[in-house]
């Protein structure tokens, strides 16, 4: 059964969702820790924060709602957005981060995020593969890299990655569904990897769709905040 990964994009403190990444189409929704809770009410034990300002930024913005929200819940959190040096990612773990989402970092510093790998733990770093046309995207999908997507992942994978989290820009935040050709690409290409596919869910049907098509976890946020997905609703078809 795939893994359900309600998630919380954060700008000035405040949870927000953007339309394909574009900072200039957001939507606010209130308060982070709110929503957290909530999300630990119905029964969701995963959680994905994103630090929109901080993939802005460079740096982490909003490790004070992170610590907030681990420490008012039992969630298990992994979070991503502007984690960019040895004391950025120490800081996420620090605020209470269970695991954290690697990007931008993956492609520029190559030898950083290698060391982060050896010293946290392929069970604690999550790499974050953005794909816009094909290839990797950085710096809070500001910038498109050289790197295409399999090349890209499979060069991690050799190196003891386990978890992946890709995002398809062109679907994200449009609730046009998610890109499912792409995530089976991967998964026939690395069975064994653990994908988390992100980006376009709109309705619990595209989340079975995800289930039937093998993918292993799904993160998906703007359908819960425009009452698309009835989040009791779904914890219900999963737990049957």
């Amino acid at each position: 059964m795939i893994e359900l990964i309600p998630a919380i994009d954060i700008i000035n403190g405040q949870c927000v969702r953007l339309t394909k990444g574009d900072y200039d189409q957001k939507t606010v929704y209130g308060s982070p820790l709110d929503m957290a809770l909530e999300f630990e009410r119905i029964g969701y034990q995963r959680l994905h924060v994103v630090d929109l300002d901080g993939a802005k930024s460079k740096h982490i913005v909003n490790g004070a709602v992170l610590s907030q929200i681990t420490t008012e819940t039992k969630l298990t959190v992994d979070f991503g957005g502007g984690i960019k040096t040895d004391e950025d990612i120490e800081e996420a773990f620090r605020c209470g981060a269970s695991m954290v989402t690697i990007g931008s970092i993956a492609v520029t510093e190559p030898d950083r995020f290698l060391g982060w790998l050896e010293k946290y733990g392929a069970e604690r770093i999550i790499l974050g593969a953005d794909v816009r046309n094909g290839r990797i995207s950085i710096n809070g999908w500001k910038e498109d890299s050289t790197e295409d997507l399999l090349p890209f992942l499979k060069k991690y994978i050799d190196a003891g990655v386990k978890n992946v989290l890709c995002t398809e820009i062109s679907k994200d935040g449009t609730l046009a569904g998610p890109a499912i050709d792409l995530y089976k690409k991967v998964m026939e290409t690395y069975p064994q990897l653990h994908l988390i596919a992100s980006g376009g869910v709109s309705s619990i049907d595209d989340i079975k769709a995800l289930d039937a098509a093998g993918i292993p976890a799904v993160v998906f946020g703007k359908a819960i905040y425009e009452g698309k997905i009835n989040l009791q609703e779904l914890w219900d078809w999963q737990n049957a």
